[in-house]
């Protein structure tokens, strides 16, 4: 089987999306393929590695854990079951507090933050279709990295809704309730682009 064969009008499950065996990487959201960007990016081959290692270190032994894509992120509504699941994410970067929510195949329920780095040509499904899917979960940072510019948004759930912080680029620090004691340094983060 090939994405081709798949009618991209259907809606799958994770059920579905489990049995896949095309070399295409794909997400749901709520049912709807949408195909991964498959160009590498040095800018966000960079990035992603160096968000993960500073959330890995801070972490050290902890019983937290970082995990970067290939990662499934599944988003139940109700059931935990695979063929109730239909929204299936590889978040570049996530934060999982609670043990209990990762497995052997990714993690079923939301992260405690999620780090998206954005690339040319996928910018739209990160900023509108993973938002709406992250806060309808309940993930309660998203944070939205960009190359390009240099910013750093933070959206955080209060009373099941995001507040986006102000733009961040060089010369502000990331912190998070979430992780107590964790800063970011956006300076030294932008800096390894040059």
């Amino acid at each position: 089987m090939e994405l081709a064969d798949l009618d991209l009008n259907k809606l799958y499950s994770y059920a579905d999306y489990f049995n896949w065996q095309f070399e295409e990487r794909v997400e749901l959201i709520k049912g709807r393929i949408f195909k991964m960007n498959s160009i590498s990016n040095f800018d966000h081959q960079v990035l992603v590695g160096e968000v993960f290692g500073m959330l890995s270190n801070f972490l050290g032994k902890q019983k937290a854990r970082v995990f970067v894509a290939p990662f499934d992120v599944r988003l139940p509504k109700k059931s935990t079951e695979d063929k109730d699941i239909y929204t299936v994410l590889q978040p570049d970067v996530c934060v999982v507090c609670d043990t209990s929510k990762y497995d052997k195949r990714g993690c079923i329920g939301a992260p405690d933050i999620v780090v998206e780095i954005l690339s040319p040509g996928n910018n739209a499904k990160e900023l509108k279709n993973k938002f709406d899917a992250y806060e309808e979960a309940g993930v309660k940072e998203y944070w939205i990295v960009s190359p390009q510019d240099k910013s750093f948004l933070v959206n955080t759930l209060v009373d099941g809704k995001y507040v986006t912080s102000r733009p961040m680029t060089c010369g502000d620090s990331v912190t998070t309730p979430v992780l107590p004691g964790f800063s970011m340094d956006l300076k030294e983060l932008f800096d390894t682009l040059d």
